[in-house]
């Protein structure tokens, strides 16, 4: 059975993070952050089995030792790993929340950066302090349900016209631009041929690449973007038959991607 797992906060939290600081048979006290969920609103009890982690691969196997204390015996620690073929999020921002669902799928897929993107036609607005807390909240419940031990990377709030950079960076360094749009040309299946390749040279030369997935807003990826992006070497293609929406589309490429990959 797999344990549940809860973050770490290494500014609040009084939980070393560094394993090496971290030993089986030694005993913790759980953040009162864990404790609330784990204990007060799970009803975990003295011999049940949890997980911590820091969001940066650290997995801490613990079991409750006694449970009105908040103290716990640690049985297991270790570091997971990053994938070398990393999958990132470009999403538009969206209104209704269609954004924030976006990327709370994202994550119980899989996907190892979110990056949130001011379109042209997005009628929501990035508000800085506000809007990334929002959506660090999204991403760290979402990363404890699917019980990672890696949570996303948030990046800044880019324009369009920073997407450029982007795309030309990816070039140079190997990685891919997927834009999906729906009235391209160009087939997933094409698309899926160029991941597999750049996954064997990732395992080939162990250098980290990523596949990054653009997602427009409700009104769609305007031409001159698409144009824009295109000539700047992103790939343009069409996801399917159907339109999907702005919280769809996103987690629907990155599961077909993480099947090619071998991640799921």
């Amino acid at each position: 059975m797999t344990n549940p797992l809860f973050l770490l906060d290494p500014e609040r939290d009084d939980v070393p993070v560094n394993s090496d600081e971290l030993n089986t048979g030694w005993k913790l006290t759980l953040p009162s952050s864990v404790r609330r969920h784990a204990i007060q609103a799970m009803r975990l009890g003295d011999g049940d089995e949890l997980d911590l982690s820091d969001g940066e691969g650290l997995r801490v196997r613990a079991v409750i030792c006694d449970a009105a204390n908040g103290l716990a015996q640690v049985r297991e620690v270790g570091r997971e790993p990053r994938p070398v073929t990393r999958l990132a999020l470009i999403q538009a921002l969206a209104k209704t929340g269609h954004d924030e669902q976006a990327i709370d799928m994202a994550t119980q897929i899989g996907v190892d950066q979110v990056i949130p993107w001011q379109a042209d036609r997005s009628i929501a607005k990035w508000k800085a302090g506000r809007t990334d807390r929002k959506w660090h909240q999204v991403l760290a419940a979402a990363t404890e349900q699917s019980r990672r031990s890696w949570m996303p990377e948030l990046s800044d709030c880019i324009t369009s016209k920073q997407m450029l950079a982007v795309c030309r960076r990816a070039c140079v360094h190997g990685d891919l631009v997927i834009v999906l749009h729906q009235d391209a040309t160009d087939t997933w299946d094409g698309i899926e041929r160029q991941v597999r390749e750049l996954a064997d040279r990732c395992l080939e030369d162990g250098r980290p690449r990523t596949i990054n997935v653009m997602v427009g807003p409700e009104g769609g990826i305007s031409d001159a973007e698409v144009e824009a992006f295109r000539d700047a070497g992103a790939h343009v293609c069409v996801l399917g038959s159907t339109i999907l929406r702005a919280s769809a589309a996103g987690p629907v490429a990155l599961t077909l991607l993480s099947r090619a990959l071998g991640r799921i």
